[in-house]
């Protein structure tokens, strides 16, 4: 397993292990919280991965205690209605960054320890799995900092639906590893320190995977989530009659 950015260099530590490309989250001392630094690095990082063909799938985690503690608030008193551009770009960056999760074709997993709160917690849940240590405590304290769970509500909503999802964010509850588990947010859980381990156990099967069918299935999976019943079958039936073509692709 190589780094190619050492800890001590930047926010983000990217490390290929054979076709699998883990993305570290590096700020620990903050518990990963997401500044502009990390989320742009995040962001780009994604991009990179998309685009390297040796990468066939990948991991997000974070160094230190905790997955990530969500928007660091530190950087807030900056991003105040009068600076417009700035909170622009900060606004389209953080939801870019989570769209990316899906959109990318190959497969991502989450390794998640410790705190996943606000952008934390939509980071996590928003991967393709999750696998989650048994300590994991996932939340959305927005309100309580005065602030709308605006961006990472959608995937929060989907993925629980209406009820649990609004009790989640607004009462600001916290679900335990296995309150995520039977919720369906977490699909895995392991104990401390083995979540990463098990994350890129699950990487390195889909790595072995054809990747033209890989991407076609996790782009039909997303594509059908919100069609009818009649159009979601016809968008399957056009990837059934485009499957010979994979199998000239396994390399």
């Amino acid at each position: 397993m190589a780094d190619l950015v050492k800890p001590e260099d930047d926010v983000l530590v990217i490390e290929d292990a054979g076709a699998v490309r883990i993305l570290f989250m590096n700020r620990p001392e903050r518990l990963n919280a997401l500044n502009s630094a990390l989320t742009r690095a995040l962001h780009d990082a994604l991009l990179a991965a998309r685009d390297a063909p040796s990468v066939r799938a990948i991991v997000v985690a974070g160094k230190g205690r905790a997955f990530c503690s969500g928007a660091d608030l530190a950087e807030f008193a900056d991003l105040r209605p009068e600076h417009r551009e700035a909170v622009t770009e900060r606004s389209f960056l953080t939801s870019r960054t989570h769209m990316l999760l899906q959109e990318i074709e190959k497969p991502i997993v989450s390794a998640v320890q410790g705190a996943a709160a606000g952008g934390g917690a939509g980071l996590a849940i928003g991967c393709d799995m999750m696998v989650a240590a048994s300590d994991l405590k996932l939340l959305y304290p927005e309100l309580r900092h005065s602030i709308v769970p605006a961006i990472v509500m959608t995937s929060l909503q989907r993925q629980l639906g209406r009820k649990v999802a609004f009790e989640v964010f607004s009462l600001g509850k916290s679900l335990d590893a296995s309150e995520a588990l039977s919720l369906g947010l977490a699909n895995k859980v392991v104990a401390p320190g083995e979540q990463l381990a098990a994350a890129c156990e699950i990487a390195n099967a889909w790595s072995r995977a054809n990747p033209a069918a890989m991407a076609a299935a996790k782009r039909l999976f997303y594509r059908v989530a919100d069609l009818s019943f009649d159009a979601a079958m016809e968008e399957g039936r056009k990837v059934n009659e485009a499957m010979r073509a994979f199998r000239e692709t396994r390399e």
